[in-house]
């Protein structure tokens, strides 16, 4: 029998839609990348999130493999020359937690902005301090949206009704804000120069690797807001860093972060990241963007289609 790994928690309809098919599922959520390297030549599917790294050496053990399908967007863990070379079709379902994502950086804006992580602590220990947790407002500030694809596009849907000047730049498009009578086309040396507040929808690249680092910060708008959904290595955290501290840039909302695991912090990481979050004017979450209860089930639908598309064809 037709046989698919699947290597990360996912909604049990792709599960079941495979078995439809007549896929024997193999539903292994917590495996390594060392024993899916081991036992891949056996199948002919993969499901993937984010720990499993599909390099040359991967593929070259995947004998019989036909297809992979990456739950989200990121597809930086995949090599996908080579998987194309070697007849192995790739997809993904960034259509699936789109919304998530462009519904938690509107979120963690509002929350920086007004002050509110701050504000809950002092109210639980009885602190009672309303000037000092005076925010701002969103309305009539200029937001630029740097990347304009599935994540970018929702965010500036999210920010129809906000009253703010809606400035986007995507390097490899052109016309495409046309149902968007809010959002502006511009090139990203206006859009720095102009924006109280910059987010960024980019895929990590050799391109976007530190897209973000102090030559840029330098070009922007002093004291701007960095908003970071997509991928923590677009940014270079050291720099990101020293601007907080020195005010060049005004604060921050990540949820990506250039290493996710803690556990494997050196000395010198240790230190940055302490300094990251000793600061006040941030917010800070896990990489949740786009993990909700709906984008689970989202991710699964998407995913699954697009995958009997391919089988069909």
């Amino acid at each position: 029998m037709k046989q698919v790994l699947i290597t990360d928690d996912c909604h049990p309809l792709l599960k079941d839609g495979l078995i439809r098919q007549g896929y024997s599922c193999n539903y292994q959520p917590e495996i390594s990348l060392e024993l899916t390297t081991r036992i891949i030549p056996d199948y002919e599917g993969l499901i993937i999130n984010s720990k499993i790294i599909v390099d040359r050496a991967f593929l070259d053990k995947a004998e019989r493999l036909r297809f992979i399908g990456r739950l989200g967007s990121g597809m930086e863990i995949v090599d996908r020359e080579y998987a194309a070379l070697k007849g192995v079709a790739v997809l993904s379902s960034p259509e699936g937690n789109r919304n998530a994502v462009a519904e938690q950086a509107l979120g963690m804006l509002l929350a920086l902005a007004n002050n509110l992580i701050r504000a809950d602590r002092e109210v639980r220990q009885n602190v009672w301090r309303r000037e000092a947790n005076r925010g701002f407002e969103l309305s009539g500030k200029v937001i630029g949206i740097i990347g304009f694809g599935h994540t970018g596009s929702q965010f500036a849907r999210k920010l129809a009704g906000m009253e703010m000047k809606v400035l986007a730049y995507d390097k490899y498009k052109t016309d495409y804000a046309g149902d968007m009578p809010w959002v502006r086309e511009t090139n990203l040396a206006e859009l720095v120069q102009h924006a109280d507040i910059i987010s960024l929808h980019l895929p990590l690249t050799e391109e976007t690797k530190y897209v973000v680092n102090k030559t840029f910060i330098d070009r922007c708008k002093p004291g701007f807001i960095l908003l970071n959904t997509s991928r923590g290595s677009c940014v270079k955290t050291s720099d990101l860093v020293a601007a907080l501290e020195s005010g060049r840039v005004g604060g921050a909302c990540l949820d990506v972060f250039e290493n996710e695991k803690p556990a494997t912090f050196g000395d010198a990481e240790r230190n940055l990241y302490a300094r990251l979050h000793a600061l006040d004017n941030v917010m800070l979450s896990p990489h949740i963007a786009g993990w909700t209860y709906e984008s689970k089930r989202r991710l699964a639908e998407v995913l699954l289609e697009k995958i009997l598309t391919q089988l069909n064809r």
